[in-house]
């Protein structure tokens, strides 16, 4: 079975393309075939007639673009907002079936898959799916990505107790802070990695500093990803 990682964060616009994009970097340094994977996407940028996912292209980048970025992520919307209603604004409905069969294609052609979701595990996809349906029904370990800053331990041991709850067969890789903005005015960033360490169920892997360009190299990303 291919291995891989499913990235979800602890809440919205916590920097979780940023870290899947180093990781996959890394990976692809260490030699390892990466397939990436973005189910759905919206508040994507319009060019001409097509619809950009930001987030896609710097994985496909990233991962030294492999397959297609319609291949990367196959069902783009343009309105800010959760998928399922940026569908309904374009008269459109996110498809519950591409979600799934979307991955096939990574399966066959990778060694490891990231898989990035949108947003955190409860975040809705369709009317009918939570990104924690789609990281059961793949299978992969979980990543949590939480955002370096102050209240992210209430979201980072709330999002933990979620998956423990909800996709309690999936094991749990462990966790990344990352720090998406060079503030010197919130103390709690000097305390958050030593504080989750202490509280968390499951390990803090790394930390990311804002602008970083490299994922902490002793991290066996794939070893994490199972198989």
């Amino acid at each position: 079975m291919t291995r891989g990682l499913f990235i979800t964060g602890t809440n919205t616009s916590v920097g979780k393309t940023q870290v899947s994009a180093l990781i996959a970097q890394s990976l692809v340094a260490a030699g390892h075939r990466v397939g990436v994977y973005k189910p759905v996407a919206s508040g994507c940028k319009r060019e001409g007639t097509e619809l950009i996912a930001e987030d896609a292209v710097k994985l496909w980048e990233a991962a030294g673009r492999p397959g297609t970025l319609e291949e990367v992520c196959p069902q783009r919307f343009a309105a800010p907002l959760m998928p399922s209603l940026a569908a309904e604004v374009e008269g459109r409905a996110v498809d519950p079936e591409l979600l799934r069969t979307g991955l096939q294609v990574w399966r066959e052609r990778s060694d490891i898959i990231l898989v990035e979701g949108a947003g955190g595990l409860m975040s809705p996809l369709s009317d009918e799916d939570y990104n924690a349906n789609l990281a059961k029904e793949f299978g992969f370990p979980l990543l949590i990505v939480a955002v370096n800053e102050l209240g992210t331990i209430n979201d980072t041991l709330q999002t933990l107790i979620t998956a423990e709850a909800v996709v309690p067969q999936l094991p749990i890789a462990g966790i990344v802070l990352n720090r998406i903005a060079l503030s010197t005015d919130d103390e709690s960033t000097a305390w958050n990695a030593q504080e989750i360490t202490r509280r968390a169920s499951a390990p803090l892997l790394t930390t990311v500093n804002y602008g970083q360009q490299q994922i902490n190299s002793e991290v066996d990303w794939f070893a994490l990803a199972g198989g």
